[in-house]
């Protein structure tokens, strides 16, 4: 489907000579002289990189088809990562390609989103939050504040991250997959 720069919205994904694009922002400018035109933020789905152009106003651009289907993700056999539909229990082998840096927040039966265009996985989506084990940490030394109160901790998934001092080897703690960073424990 053909669809110009007065359509587009925050989320869009649209084929370019540069693959697949998602619209991360966008802003119509009308300057005093000339014509209008409309300055967007691109996000590459398949490497992640953004990309930032400027368009004409109302040129045109074909709009993708992608399907975003809900998968409960089972088990990584050294080469796929295997996934299973909630709804068919259909099983679907993703490489890891597609997977990328979103291995180390994946545990066994996390319910993930996979991205489909022509009928191909092209992308994963993780929740904006996972509860993981801490599976190694050293014990915080009281009265260390030279690094800010935190000390590093590796996660069942074998992400390292940084944590507070309070915090210990065996416990549950809310990280956020798009940064990375330590949330809180949980009980």
């Amino acid at each position: 489907m053909t669809i110009s720069t007065a359509d587009f919205r925050n989320g869009l994904v649209v084929e370019s000579d540069k693959g697949l694009m998602e619209i991360v922002e966008f802003q119509h400018v009308k300057p005093g002289k000339g014509g209008a035109f409309v300055r967007t933020k691109f996000r590459n789905i398949l490497t992640g990189r953004t990309l930032e152009q400027t368009y004409r106003s109302g040129e045109k651009f074909e709009e993708a088809r992608v399907e975003e289907q809900p998968w409960q993700y089972l088990y990584h056999d050294g080469d796929f990562y295997h996934f299973m539909n909630n709804q068919s229990y259909e099983q679907i082998e993703v490489g890891e390609v597609v997977v990328g840096d979103a291995e180390k927040w994946m545990k066994e039966n996390l319910n993930v989103s996979l991205l489909f265009h022509n009928g191909k996985v092209i992308a994963l989506k993780l929740p904006v939050t996972v509860e993981l084990l801490i599976t190694q940490s050293d014990p915080g030394v009281q009265g260390d504040r030279s690094s800010g109160g935190t000390k590093p901790a590796t996660l069942e998934t074998g992400a390292v991250i940084q944590v507070p001092l309070f915090v210990e080897e065996g416990q549950m703690v809310r990280v956020d997959t798009r940064t990375g960073q330590y949330l809180e424990r949980v009980k």
